[in-house]
């Protein structure tokens, strides 16, 4: 079987599952199996807003995001099911543990998405067995349809894998983009969002053949480094590797201070409080992480240190609710004393594009009012793609001066873990 895997490139799938939350939810009650099914927030509720539906919802044009009250006008008998987190959980670990029976290079992206490095998997079959058994074995061991790309790389793999929905194999080549992708309205391409798309079109750039071939100077000043290698994408390259080890490191972001003077002034602290957590929050949307905790570290004049931490039930990344949170902490901890150093941090980071958040129904539709692009994590992967691009309303808040603060993270796919 070598001789259907490259000599020097790297033989790469890109495994989605198609429609997951209801998917799940039909393997659970195999009597959804056919029929219309939405995912919503506050079902009870005319605000309430789907968060994902069954293909079967699809066709009466039940989107993603939509209203529940217009999702109801579209399709009356659709049946609406709230979110069961846990269930969710449990299939994806399982759909995990099938990939790692291929390769031990697997790659999860989140809680329904991953990518595989089969270079050295050949004795197993070619690359398109290989996919085709994956498929079958999710399928038959856990009754949940999936779609793969078969790919010399992540990007390409990525897109391949949204070509056929639900249940599709695709094999993209390099050779293939010319053909198969320059022709896509640049909005369809992986990585570039509504504002992108926006933007590029306002330079002319409609298709992602007038992306591959436009100029690299240009577009770094139109989209900052992100437009050469989106114009490296659309010509097909990708260099970055599989990498099994990133669902799992974890850093945290914090800064600290040393208070110019010892102060017990409430006041005083509190300012300082607040300049921390936009130290903090600046770093984060930089870093494009949300934090599922938060801690603060109290040292007094009597060099006594102490610290105290928080599990936050949904994740945060508002300077705001840093603050709120930040200063819930001091106020249980500190003991009255004069102040020397403060600081705050940031614990449990998860990247923005592959939360699995574990909203209850009311934070669920609080957050997708107060920022449309995180409304659903489906509508994240499949209309921007596993690297998003941030809000304009988010990278503007970053000054020149803010860009400089902190240091390195990186951050703790925690959706698989259950915390």
């Amino acid at each position: 079987m070598k001789e259907f895997y490259p000599k020097k490139g790297r033989v790469i799938l890109h495994v989605d599952m198609n429609s997951f939350y209801a998917s799940v939810e039909m393997a659970y009650d195999p009597e959804l199996k056919g029929k219309p099914l939405a995912i919503a927030g506050n079902v009870e509720e005319r605000k309430g807003i789907i968060i994902t539906c069954s293909y079967e919802a699809r066709k009466f044009g039940v989107k993603t995001t939509m209203p529940l009250w217009e999702a109801k006008k579209l399709c009356p008998n659709m049946i609406i099911k709230k979110p069961q987190f846990d269930r969710y959980r449990t299939a994806s670990v399982a759909m995990f543990d099938i990939l790692r029976e291929f390769t031990d290079l697997v790659e999860p992206v989140s809680i329904d998405e991953g990518y595989l490095d089969i270079t050295e998997s050949y004795k197993l079959g070619t690359p398109l067995e290989i996919a085709e058994t994956i498929q079958k074995r999710i399928y038959d061991r856990l009754d949940l349809p999936c779609s793969i790309g078969i790919a010399p790389n992540k990007f390409l793999a990525k897109m391949a894998s949204d070509f056929k929905k639900p249940m599709g194999i695709t094999v993209l080549r390099k050779r293939d983009v010319p053909s198969v992708l320059w022709p896509l309205a640049v909005e369809e391409m992986h990585g570039i969002g509504k504002k992108t798309g926006e933007k590029l079109r306002s330079q002319g750039i409609e298709t992602i053949k007038a992306l591959a071939e436009a100029d690299s100077i240009q577009l770094k000043g139109l989209l900052g480094i992100n437009g050469p290698r989106l114009k490296d994408r659309a010509n097909g390259f990708d260099n970055r590797h599989v990498d099994p080890q990133s669902a799992n490191e974890f850093k945290s972001i914090g800064n600290s201070t040393t208070l110019t003077k010892d102060t017990s002034n409430q006041q005083e602290l509190f300012l300082t409080i607040a300049e921390l957590a936009h130290k903090v929050a600046t770093r984060m949307k930089r870093k494009k992480v949300h934090t599922k905790g938060i801690s603060i570290t109290i040292r007094y004049s009597n060099r006594k240190n102490f610290s105290k931490s928080k599990k936050l039930n949904n994740p945060l990344k508002s300077e705001s609710d840093l603050i709120e949170v930040s200063k819930e902490l001091f106020l249980q901890g500190w003991d009255g004393n004069p102040v020397r150093l403060l600081g705050i941090t940031a614990t449990d980071l998860v990247e923005n594009n592959y939360v699995a958040k574990q909203l209850d129904l009311f934070s669920f539709e609080k957050e997708a009012e107060k920022e449309p692009l995180w409304k659903t994590i489906e509508q994240l992967k499949e209309k921007y793609g596993t690297k998003i691009i941030e809000p304009a309303s988010e990278r503007n808040g970053i000054s020149k001066s803010d860009e400089d603060v902190g240091t390195q993270t990186s951050f703790n796919k925690d959706f698989l873990q259950g915390k």
